[in-house]
């Protein structure tokens, strides 16, 4: 298996540890501040005590931790890599300067991945020699549980390099979405961003409350997603597949958007309103309790659709 190296030991450097150590890699682990590697072992073992609980997880424990490394070093770290992913804060010149290390010590044939999920590659690799193996893998969090991951190569990155990665991914059990090109936002928090902005919307101009939104897509449009993507869903939703859906519904949704107000601002006197609605479903202090609910909920969903999967599942 390829020696991985994860730069930045936060959530979503930790997500991606379990990923690649249940993967089978062996994985060195290095963030520049020291503290936040302390209780690494215990965290990550308290997880794979819940992933074996809904059987997602068949190697034990001890086996698992015995295949990571804490690095002392970035340099350190980074030697005999095959694949090094970094998830240090979203900020372009700590990035840029973490590259700058990541080019200088990295071996010939190690790939360089950023898990931003918002800054361009163009901007984060700009200026580097080797900018030609370097790309963004931008997980939807958590990897080890939304098998989901964005490939997006700057304009330079050799298509040798996408293909490489997007196999190590699948290999995890990721499922990669390879984009030809960059864009800003990449392609789900596109999507997401397009549903965020017409669910403040909703709120803003007073036709429900934050909670029926949520309603609407929790019982609603999830349950479907859950399963398959918007395109699949039309496609079955009407007798004649995809351009019969087209050809039925097209002409409402083309004066929906044309009909639609500006986007609305998020931070206005609606945010004021949707805060006050979520609070009234969970106190702030209860959202640590409620993110591990999610995770245990997200947990039992992947266990179901690997089921159905087999075929051993209704």
């Amino acid at each position: 298996m390829a020696r991985v190296v994860i730069i930045g030991c936060g959530l979503i450097g930790r997500a991606w540890t379990i990923s690649f150590l249940r993967g089978g890699h062996d994985v060195v682990i290095w963030d520049p501040e020291p503290a936040a590697m302390k209780n690494l072992r215990d965290s990550l073992a308290a997880t794979f005590d819940d992933l074996r609980d809904h059987d997602l997880l068949s190697e034990p424990t001890e086996l698992l931790l015995s295949r990571l490394t804490l690095g002392e070093t970035l340099e350190q770290a980074i030697t005999d890599a095959r694949h090094v992913q970094e998830n240090t804060p979203e900020v372009l010149d700590s990035k840029r300067a973490i590259f700058a290390r990541l080019e200088a010590a990295a071996g010939p044939d190690t790939v360089l991945a950023s898990s931003t999920s918002g800054l361009l590659p163009s901007a984060i690799f700009e200026g580097l020699e080797t900018a030609d193996r370097c790309l963004i893998a931008h997980p939807i969090n958590p990897p080890f549980l939304v098998p989901a991951v964005e490939i997006v190569p700057g304009p330079g990155t050799r298509s040798d390099v996408v293909q490489r990665t997007a196999d190590l991914l699948s290999s995890l059990g990721q499922a990669p979405i390879v984009m030809k090109k960059e864009v800003d936002g990449f392609l789900m928090n596109r999507l997401q961003g397009a549903l965020l902005n017409e669910a403040f919307r909703l709120v803003a101009e007073g036709y429900a409350s934050a909670e029926d939104v949520d309603i609407g897509i929790r019982d609603g449009l999830a349950l479907r997603w859950a399963f398959m993507g918007p395109f699949e869903t039309i496609d079955l939703n009407a007798p004649g597949g995809v351009r019969d859906y087209v050809d039925r519904y097209a002409g409402m949704y083309r004066q929906i958007t044309e009909g639609a107000a500006p986007v609305p601002d998020w931070t206005s006197v609606v945010l004021d309103e949707v805060e006050t609605d979520r609070r009234a479903c969970l106190k702030i202090e209860d959202l640590p309790e409620r993110q591990a609910w999610r995770d245990r909920r997200l947990m039992a969903l992947v266990e179901h659709k690997n089921k159905v999967n087999r075929g051993d599942g209704a």
